[in-house]
């Protein structure tokens, strides 16, 4: 008699993360993380959807995931019911994501800042970027239509692990496309080094080609959950 009370006091999502995790679990957790990663908050209906699994299944895991620390959630008021809850990522989550050896660039990096002072560190990042401009030049064919380059130098960065992807924007908005990276793989290094973010900007407008404005509109390191940059033709 004891135990029964406790039995059916306990909700199925804690009942579910006390008996662990089930085979493919995991890929399930990891989807669910990129699909945040990809499209911002979402609320559960909206991730089932995504998935093609139910509702109930993708609370299971959120609710592990936050156990976990790799989610969060903030409540959003509707019209009709109560508030739904639009989960987000956490920082803790960023393991999952490509770090391309962050911690050891960061540390380079402020090795050769101490070494070589403010002014041979610009010098360092301005060849950097030469470097790397040449290469997305390289990548890109200059002669295609600017819509065609962008999706390249997307596809480019989308490969080097940022997530990348295209809108097109309407005419109404002044047209143009904003290109969107989901996630910076080398967000600890640019934070030990501002000039690494502003040294990529010119890289876009390199690699784009003199034709083409190239405007930061987010920014991770700003607090944005995304970089997006507007591209339109001059």
């Amino acid at each position: 008699m004891t135990n029964q009370p406790e039995a059916r006091s306990a909700s199925p999502n804690a009942q579910a993360r006390r008996q662990g995790p089930k085979a493919g679990d995991s890929r399930s957790r990891e989807a669910i993380l990129r699909l945040l990663k990809l499209h911002g908050p979402q609320d559960a209906g909206a991730l089932s959807a995504e998935l093609g699994v139910t509702a109930m299944a993708v609370r299971q895991h959120l609710y592990a995931l936050r156990d976990e620390g790799f989610v969060a959630y903030e409540e959003e008021a509707r019209p009709v019911g109560r508030p739904a809850k639009l989960w987000r990522v956490t920082p803790a989550a960023e393991r999952f994501f490509p770090d391309a050896h962050a911690e050891l660039s960061a540390g380079l990096l402020s090795a050769m800042d101490k070494a070589f002072g403010d002014k041979g560190m610009a010098r360092l990042l301005k060849a950097r970027g030469k470097q790397v401009a040449a290469d997305y030049k390289k990548r890109i064919d200059r002669d295609a239509p600017l819509g065609e380059r962008v999706a390249a130098l997307a596809a480019v960065r989308d490969a080097e692990g940022y997530m990348a992807g295209v809108e097109a924007l309407p005419d109404e908005a002044g047209g143009g496309w904003l290109l969107v990276e989901n996630h910076c793989p080398i967000c600890v290094a640019a934070r030990t080094c501002s000039g690494l973010c502003q040294v990529e900007l010119e890289v876009f407008r390199k690699a784009l080609g003199k034709d083409a404005a190239v405007e930061r509109l987010d920014h991770i390191l700003a607090g944005a959950r995304r970089c997006a940059y507007r591209i339109t033709a001059r």
